[in-house]
């Protein structure tokens, strides 16, 4: 029987002692209460028992207790403890343990991280692959640990993967690697897993063919796909996506794969409404030209999905908002990482009705006071701003949270945007935006070093 088979630990004396035959920690002194022998005294002894003196033996705790055990510890405590004996090696190995892993790829040369150890990989790969459901690779900045990461995915020919993530922590190391060998060991997860319900490969060199072999294995049950910085996917390539993986709930990608006929696509009868969806509009050069998507396929996305969340990322130059915010859009959270004008964001006023975050990083020198006015009059569902490298006067501003009351969970105001004028100054305004927010509140500041 497996309790048989199981190692016990040598004697009480050999258990309690620091030798590598047992745990130190088998036999470690417990208090027990002992009430004192006096009838009316409350007060209690403590006195020391050693388990090992009732024959109590660790190593043969039921696996399922030593499963709940396992669960509470760091991999590294794990890996220690499947050394006391056999039935704590076997209930390290156990499938329920091996479910969830993050493989960490650095190099000494170019990371302090910690990597996971390369025999612990063979380890999983030899003996959990098709336990694995939960993964995701976080790589350095160096070609090598992309390419470690190419070769696990490669042998994970027996798993059944339900979410997959590949993760640059720093420069994306993905795009240094030749397209057709990370498509090949990205292909053997799509077609073996035939169950992945959520997809981040953000960054990488994927393409259009891939792509068509993800659907082919997996479209029933795709319920997240976020691949921004994708250069390799057309939009004809995440059409194919919206066509036939009708569960999607959330989709991130670059503004140049988005279309009418993909907004269309995710508006037909058969699709599961969309939940989120994330657009990242980012210049590679000074005066790119940006496509326009017509009004109607917003109306017919809001129509099919009316509570769905449009995210936008704007990463550009001031000359290239041409194309953008003519017509009614229904973004309910917008982001500009680089200046932008006040026309601009006056259009964002008249054309975001649904707006729920704003977060402006600069507009220059330009009080912004007609345009915050406006967002807070047409935008009623407001509840978070930030602002940065611009200017508002503090009449303004506590006219704006004036109209927007107690909705503005979030307020994120640099010192240096509020200038002061004959009414407020920066000692009294923060009593008068306290009071409309029924909460105390105060501008933030620049940390001094």
């Amino acid at each position: 029987s497996q309790r048989g088979e199981m190692k016990r630990v040598k004697g009480d004396e050999d258990a309690c002692s620091s030798s590598s035959e047992g745990p130190t920690e088998s036999c470690k002194k417990v208090r027990k209460l002992q009430p004192s022998k006096e009838k009316h005294q409350e007060e209690e002894e403590e006195t020391d028992v050693d388990l090992c003196e009732f024959g109590f033996d660790w190593a043969l705790l039921p696996q399922e207790i030593l499963l709940n055990i396992f669960q509470f510890l760091p991999l590294l405590d794990r890996a220690y403890a499947s050394q006391v004996c056999r039935g704590w090696n076997q209930a390290f190995h156990m499938p329920e343990l091996w479910r969830c892993f993050e493989f960490e790829l650095n190099q000494p040369a170019s990371s302090y991280l910690k990597a996971t150890h390369p025999e612990l990989i063979k380890q999983i790969i030899k003996r959990h692959s098709n336990h694995l459901q939960y993964v995701s690779f976080k790589v350095d900045s160096s070609t090598e640990s992309a390419e470690a990461a190419c070769d696990i995915l490669s042998q994970l020919v027996n798993c059944s993967l339900k979410t997959l993530g590949l993760i640059s922590t720093a420069r994306p190391s993905f795009m240094e690697l030749p397209k057709s060998h990370f498509i090949s060991a990205l292909t053997v997860v799509f077609v073996n897993s035939k169950s992945l319900s959520s997809l981040k490969i953000d960054d990488t060199p994927v393409d259009d063919p891939s792509l068509k072999v993800l659907v082919a294995n997996n479209s029933d049950t795709l319920r997240m796909l976020k691949m921004s910085s994708c250069p390799h996917v057309s939009p004809a390539g995440i059409l194919c996506v919206a066509d036939q993986c009708h569960g999607l709930r959330e989709l991130a990608l670059n503004y140049h794969l988005l279309s009418d006929e993909l907004l269309l696509a995710l508006s037909s009868e058969k699709h599961v409404h969309l939940e989120h969806l994330r657009i990242d509009v980012v210049s590679e050069n000074p005066g790119q030209h940006f496509h326009t998507i017509r009004k109607s396929s917003w109306d017919a996305m809001l129509r099919h999905s009316p509570k769905f969340n449009l995210v936008m990322y704007f990463f550009l130059y001031e000359d290239e908002f041409g194309p953008f915010f003519r017509e009614e859009v229904p973004i309910t959270h917008l982001y500009f990482g680089r200046s932008v004008s006040k026309d601009v964001l006056g259009r964002v006023g008249v054309h975001c009705p649904r707006l729920v975050e704003l977060v402006v990083c600069a507009n220059g020198l330009r009080p912004l006071d007609e345009e915050l006015i406006r967002i807070a009059k047409r935008c009623t569902q407001l509840s978070a701003i930030g602002l940065g490298e611009c200017e508002v006067s503090c009449s303004a501003f506590v006219e704006f949270v004036k109209m927007c009351g107690r909705r503005l969970s979030q307020l994120s105001i640099m010192e240096e945007v509020l200038i002061p004028d004959h009414k407020y100054n920066l000692d009294e305004i923060h009593w008068e935006v306290s009071k409309h927010l029924g909460r105390v509140w105060f501008p933030d500041m620049m940390p001094t070093w």
